[in-house]
């Protein structure tokens, strides 16, 4: 048996997280045949196959399973390596962290928060990964992620950060143009505006099924793209009230009739809890998320 090569293994890892030549070829820079060639040359190193290949794409086989395990291992020691001969011994924080959001969280609270971890630690380079679907850490899509649920299966450390409270709103110039909304009842004939019903990737966001709203004649997998539907008057939304102070002109409804609390949890690969650097800037995410949270909605 040849001995694998780690060049090998770092392939392997972004094939199986991929599940696809094209797309670990998108992430390491390299054609897809000379990916396949090289996940043949593993193969042949440990006399197994390592996939089981379809039209679907490459899923891992049982030798493939055992290897990513300890393929996953050597990539964090091998992190948590470089981390301890860059240091932490200035109190700076550097290299690379990648955080997956949600949309809304994304736009309206990690601007200001990531901003001042950054001015406090030039050395380290920050990428907010905004995506309107649950971030897949186990494809290394970012080395931690905030949810709006906390995830139940899997190798994952979890922690929750905060509650945050959502209002139905309107713009201004739409309610002086409708009777007053006294009651639940009045928002019937009302245009409801909202998440593109199959595009809703987790219960928590399916705010509407609340309300018993049916039909969403505007819709957005965006947070910003409904606030600002509600904005040009097209009808009302549900919105997160830390999103309320960069939209001066909607308005709260019904508020003591419609109101909901939801929660945001900070999700990291539970073989990264040793990291020091990953904790510390864990640590500063969630006392900025929480103080963000508390002053944006203090505003409203």
């Amino acid at each position: 048996m040849a001995d694998p090569q780690w060049d090998d293994l770092r392939i392997f890892l972004a094939v199986a997280r991929e599940e696809s030549l094209s797309g670990a070829g998108r992430i390491l820079r390299l054609d897809p045949a000379t990916i396949g060639r090289r996940i043949a040359r593993l193969e042949a190193a440990v006399e197994m196959p390592l996939f089981v290949k379809s039209p679907q794409g490459y899923r891992l086989s049982a030798a493939g399973e055992q290897l990513m395990r300890h393929g996953e291992s050597a990539e964090r020691a091998l992190r948590m390596g470089v981390e301890s001969l860059t240091g932490t011994s200035s109190g700076r924080l550097t290299g690379q962290i990648r955080l997956g959001a949600p949309d809304g969280c994304a736009n309206y609270l990690l601007p200001r928060i990531c901003a001042g971890i950054a001015r406090e630690h030039p050395d380290l380079d920050i990428h907010i990964v905004a995506l309107p679907r649950v971030i897949n850490l186990s494809r290394r899509e970012a080395d931690m992620a905030i949810t709006v649920s906390a995830p139940t299966a899997g190798q994952l450390l979890v922690q929750k950060i905060t509650d945050y409270h959502l209002h139905l709103v309107a713009a201004r110039s739409y309610l002086r143009e409708q009777a007053p909304f006294a009651t639940v009842a009045d928002l019937k004939g009302h245009p409801v505006i909202g998440y593109i019903p199959d595009m809703i990737f987790d219960s928590e966001l399916d705010y509407l099924a609340e309300l018993n709203v049916a039909r969403v004649p505007l819709a957005s997998n965006s947070v910003p793209v409904q606030l600002n539907l509600v904005a040009e008057g097209s009808g009302l939304c549900v919105a997160h009230d830390f999103a309320l102070p960069f939209h001066k002109g909607l308005r709260k409804v019904l508020e003591d009739e419609i109101s909901m609390t939801r929660s945001f949890y900070l999700v990291r690969h539970q073989g990264d809890q040793k990291s020091d650097r990953l904790n510390r800037f864990s640590a500063l995410l969630l006392d900025g998320m929480r103080s963000e949270v508390t002053r944006l909605e203090s505003l409203t």
